[in-house]
């Protein structure tokens, strides 16, 4: 099944690397059933246009990810995602989206907003998410 690279986004003033990013979001869709053992991920060439990024960028996640053991190079298809993946508990899965969480609201802290508002972008931008 091939998942459409309208899926992945980066943000270049994050100030984390757009490999990372990259990277982070194929962990996060395998963690959270969204790509499954099998399901090959956007060519290089293709994930690289629709983000408007660098080849070599996504390349090098790609690389990481497979020497990781996430994902496996089909020869003459591309990168799918490896067999023995496991998607995580939910506690796994929230432990991976701690990181973020503790950014997204220092951020929001030092702007001076208050929990209410931090909590209403957040619901916010996953109504926006969601199809």
């Amino acid at each position: 099944m091939q998942h459409e690279p309208f899926e992945f986004s980066i943000h270049p003033s994050s100030g984390v690397p757009i490999y990372r990013q990259l990277m982070d979001q194929v962990r996060a869709f395998v963690a959270g059933g969204r790509l499954k053992p099998g399901d090959m991920l956007p060519s290089v060439r293709q994930m690289a246009a629709e983000l408007e990024i660098n080849m070599m960028t996504v390349s090098k996640a790609y690389a990481k990810l497979q020497a990781e053991g996430l994902i496996e190079r089909e020869r003459g298809q591309g990168m799918r995602i490896s067999e023995q993946t496991d998607s995580g508990t939910l506690t796994q899965r929230r432990e991976q989206l701690q990181p973020f969480i503790d950014q997204l609201v220092a951020r929001g802290l030092q702007l001076g907003l208050t929990d209410d508002h931090i909590l209403d972008q957040v619901k916010k931008h996953l109504r926006e998410q969601r199809p």
